[in-house]
């Protein structure tokens, strides 16, 4: 009995102390792949660092001052941020990770995507932080946001990607973005315009909006962060730099949701759409080969075409498939959410606002040459002159009563002499080829 007791002892014994030698090496295991992830976050942000900036926007006529995040994504200085950071800001300057202020350039920005690039010099090159390609980002995956909320420079928080294709800005009359990845790493105002990074220290998206609940105290922004996808990042960005500006697509239609696609509620007159063939009640299935279920996503895909260029409809029409092939305009800018020129004499004879011919031009209207010379018509007032004469939006104007349009100025020193006359003969050219069309004059009001 007592060596049954004995050899019973020492067996629980020999169990007890395997099995604390065992904890002992689960927990020693658990913590070598703790620390392991906590240097690699600590890395990430070690090396993506000197990449980041941040971002003063200032107009002193304004009372404006705004402070935002952004980073490097070329060594010669290119900046890519928020747009909505640098809006309306007559000086820029950015703040870099040793404490340096540069005054920065705008290149150009995006009120749609909510993008812009900015540009600094220097005599050496810039840290950059690399693109990620964000169609393979999955949802779990850790995500680290790096930027500058209430002027804490250079403020860490980590999380993992909580959803994809997030569509959160319903009810906007305007056309906005709606392709969001959204996280859970803490964003605040002052880190938009920063990155959120993946575990290779790639950018995967910029931070651009917070969404909280409605019972959130409001000092306090905690909340869904969403972030603009990389890959479109990287398309608006290197157009951005070649153009200085983003010319949107535009079809000129009303529309709605609905189980198997988009219902055509409303087909506005003279408008792309209105000349392409498409009807009210008319349901778009696919655009140019693409399957489209989602107003925002069909938005976008029509925005992102090219002006004058074909694109082709797919629509139900009385239950059976009809293709269509509809030239794409350019966007209003009041779609866009931009204000419209009205003090020019353009404006006030013509109802129609005017810019400039750019080299950029040339790509993206597909009529347009580079010998052509002229304005471009950027904004048609309904019911004005020119709208009833049927100038489009994105037409080149090349002359006025047979004498060439040069530039703007010229223009606008043709209309001058031409106040009390009860028509125009004006020479455009647009999707529709070259025209000469009569303008019936009136009086617009200011």
């Amino acid at each position: 009995m007592d060596k049954k007791y004995i050899c019973y002892c020492i067996l629980l014994f020999s169990v007890i102390t395997l099995s604390s030698c065992t904890f002992r090496s689960k927990q020693t295991a658990n913590l070598e792949l703790l620390s392991e992830i906590e240097h690699a976050f600590v890395d990430i942000a070690e090396q993506s660092k000197p990449a980041i900036v941040g971002v003063l926007a200032r107009n002193e006529s304004k009372d404006l001052f705004k402070q935002g995040s952004g980073f490097f994504f070329k060594k010669d200085g290119h900046i890519l941020t928020n747009n909505h950071n640098i809006v309306d800001a007559d000086q820029l300057r950015i703040k870099l990770l040793d404490g340096k202020l540069l005054d920065a350039k705008l290149i150009g920005g995006d009120i749609i995507t909510d993008i812009a690039v900015l540009k600094v010099s220097r005599k050496e090159e810039f840290p950059t932080l690399p693109l990620a390609d964000s169609d393979k980002v999955k949802v779990g995956q850790f995500a680290i946001a790096i930027g500058n909320p209430f002027e804490l420079d250079y403020t860490v928080t980590t999380g993992v990607v909580s959803g994809k294709s997030r569509l959160i800005l319903g009810g906007m009359r305007v056309v906005r973005h709606q392709n969001f990845i959204q996280t859970d790493t803490w964003i605040h105002t002052g880190s938009s315009g920063g990155p959120l990074l993946n575990i290779y220290g790639e950018v995967i998206g910029i931070n651009a909006l917070i969404q909280k609940s409605e019972n959130t105290p409001a000092p306090v922004r905690a909340g869904a962060g969403f972030a603009i996808p990389s890959n479109l990042v990287r398309s608006i960005g290197k157009e951005l730099i070649a153009n200085g500006k983003i010319i949107h697509g535009y079809l000129g239609i009303s529309m709605r949701e609905i189980l198997n696609g988009i219902l055509v509620t409303k087909v506005r007159s003279d408008t792309p759409a209105f000349h392409g063939g498409l009807q009210q009640y008319d349901i778009i299935v696919e655009y140019n080969g693409k399957k489209v279920h989602k107003t925002p996503d069909f938005q976008m895909l029509v925005a992102q075409s090219q002006v004058g260029k074909q694109s082709i409809i797919k629509v139900l029409r009385h239950g059976k498939e009809r293709t269509l092939k509809v030239v794409i305009g350019e966007m209003p800018r009041e779609m866009a959410g931009l204000p419209v020129e009205d003090n020019s004499i353009s404006w006030k004879m013509l109802g129609l606002s005017v810019r400039k011919l750019e080299k950029k031009d040339f790509q993206r209207y597909t009529y347009l040459t580079e010998k052509d010379r002229g304005v471009i018509v950027e904004s048609v007032l309904e019911n004005a002159p020119g709208f009833k004469a049927r100038i489009p939006r994105g037409a080149l104007i090349y002359a006025i009563n047979g004498k060439p349009v040069s530039d703007v100025q010229t223009l606008e020193a043709l209309l001058q002499v031409q106040q009390d006359s009860l028509e125009l003969l004006i020479d455009i050219k647009s999707n529709y080829g070259e025209e000469k069309l009569t303008v019936k004059l009136e009086k617009i009001s200011p």
